[in-house]
């Protein structure tokens, strides 16, 4: 396999909101990038838990304005955050004023301190991933049928309508989070379009592949419909984060998502694009904006 997307990542957290928005505009300017991401959190999950952070889908939207080439997402969107229904509408009108340039994240959610600071109920894992179900069949058919009607133990719909529907058809890529090898990743299997590994020892990432593609064989999906994607750390010496991302390149990785936890250093970002790039061959399809001279 080889390398199909190269994007960046960024925290909306402990950082100013002129820091975030630089490294964005940098990563628009850096022709490696096809796309950039922040993440679906009301707490910092990195630093103090009473620090600001920004919410996620209300920055990106400004960003998606500020910017016209780069494709933009949440890796991931929780969704016990919000109601599914109200996250189609919101995603379909991105959509929109985005150009068609949505990256559309989803995850079952986990993190228990900010669910219970703001009362958002988080149910056990076993009942949250028959919600993050629910909530994957409810968007596709809200996406792709005239009208909807679900009937479901967490979720329920009578004659729903999501219009206008997004440009991308039949809806902007699924990209899924969660590694969970009984019952997420045979979701992943079902609904994803881009399953992202959040990190972890490679032997893990190959393991977790195998299964995904199993889960694949059993729900009659061609596992070569979804794009194996993951996260790699970067922001320190730029051939270093090439090295590691050539070991998952390696591993069958095609989309690499470096993440970039300090916000203060976006001229980190082009030299750090390049130098993965070329280390795993990285060529652009015909037309895209990114990728080595051919």
């Amino acid at each position: 396999m080889a390398v199909r997307r190269i994007t960046f990542k960024t925290k909306p957290e402990c950082s100013t909101w002129q820091q975030i928005l630089d490294m964005w505009m940098e990563g628009e300017r850096v022709e490696f990038f096809d796309g950039g991401f922040l993440f679906d959190h009301f707490y910092p999950i990195y630093g103090d838990k009473s620090g600001p952070c920004l919410e996620g889908w209300t920055a990106l939207s400004y960003l998606a304005g500020r910017t016209q080439r780069i494709r933009l997402g949440l890796m991931v969107t929780g969704v016990p955050y919000r109601h599914p229904s109200v996250l189609a509408k919101m995603a379909a009108t991105f959509d929109h004023f985005s150009n068609g340039r949505l990256d559309l994240g989803l995850g079952a959610g986990w993190n228990e301190v900010e669910a219970n600071a703001y009362g958002i109920p988080l149910l056990p894992i076993g009942k949250r991933l028959d919600q993050f179900e629910e909530a994957c069949a409810v968007l596709t058919a809200l996406f792709e049928r005239d009208a909807t009607t679900f009937d479901g133990k967490h979720y329920r719909l009578v004659d729903a309508h999501c219009e206008p529907k997004p440009l991308q058809k039949p809806h902007p890529p699924f990209v899924m989070g969660g590694s969970g090898e009984k019952r997420m990743l045979r979701i992943v299997a079902r609904y994803a379009d881009d399953w992202n590994f959040v990190g972890g020892p490679i032997d893990d990432f190959r393991r977790k592949v195998d299964i995904l593609r199993e889960h694949c064989r059993a729900v009659g999906r061609d596992p070569r419909a979804i794009t194996l994607s993951c996260h790699v750390v970067a922001g320190g010496e730029p051939g270093q984060t090439a090295e590691l991302a050539a070991t998952f390149a390696d591993a069958g990785a095609e989309h690499l998502c470096l993440y970039f936890l300090d916000n203060a250093r976006p001229e980190l970002l082009g030299p750090t694009a390049e130098a993965v790039a070329r280390a795993v061959g990285y060529l652009a399809p015909a037309g895209a904006p990114g990728g080595l001279a051919r």
